[in-house]
């Protein structure tokens, strides 16, 4: 295991790493394994890790807001373990230099792509957890995802702007809002979308970014705005 990557964990993570191979582990994508036709990945620990991560948030959210219904829980919980927030805590720390990826993967952007990234987060998460240090990682998770937590709370609609929409269509004439891409500029490994937003057969208004569901999400944010003003 890099000696610098082994320093970054311990330092963030507050805990010592002594089976170094089990977190070389929680930083291999498949496509490195599959070079090397084996089948030591992350995606195991994804697995254990994604648990982990869920039950560290609920119980993060249970008690900051005592007055909650699950519902409301629920919903800042999906938000907040989505692969947007996770692979935004990655670059934060600049983790996403010690992932291992296959050379193709390389070459198509996947140190930057945030499904990756988060589930190699959720890997590491899964192996500090099997190394005994479960209190680390929620300490790790409570200071990490405050201040997405706070986001979400305090502009729900901006995170999860196309369900605000469509209820709040739906609430009007039952008619739900429709998505269109009509532009995509870029290589394929780093493109950029440009949805619209239709309600009722009229445009509402217009979004960009990295893949069509974060294109969406903002051009859904600006039409709820115009919606509601």
């Amino acid at each position: 295991m890099d000696l610098d990557c082994k320093k970054k964990l311990e330092s963030i993570f507050n805990a010592e790493i002594l089976e170094e191979s089990l977190f070389e582990m929680a930083l291999t994508h498949t496509s490195y394994s599959r070079e090397n036709n084996n089948d030591i990945n992350y995606e195991r620990l994804e697995f254990l890790g994604d648990a982990v991560l869920k039950l560290c948030v609920s119980e993060i959210l249970y008690k900051r807001y005592p007055t909650y219904s699950e519902g409301q829980m629920s919903k800042i919980r999906s938000i907040v373990v989505s692969d947007n927030t996770l692979s935004k805590v990655v670059d934060s720390l600049e983790l996403q230099k010690y992932l291992i990826l296959g050379k193709q993967e390389e070459k198509m952007g996947g140190r930057n792509k945030q499904s990756i990234k988060a589930c190699a987060l959720e890997a590491l998460l899964g192996a500090f957890y099997l190394n005994g240090y479960f209190s680390n990682v929620e300490t790790f998770l409570k200071e990490n995802l405050k201040t997405f937590i706070e986001e979400v709370d305090n502009d729900f609609a901006k995170y999860n702007s196309k369900e605000v929409l469509q209820e709040y269509t739906q609430g009007m004439t039952k008619t739900v809002p429709e998505y269109r891409v009509i532009k995509e500029e870029g290589p394929a490994h780093d493109k950029t979308f440009t949805v619209e937003v239709l309600y009722e057969g009229k445009v509402l208004s217009y979004g960009t970014g990295k893949t069509k569901r974060d294109a969406e999400k903002a051009a859904a944010y600006e039409a709820y705005m115009l919606l509601t003003r």
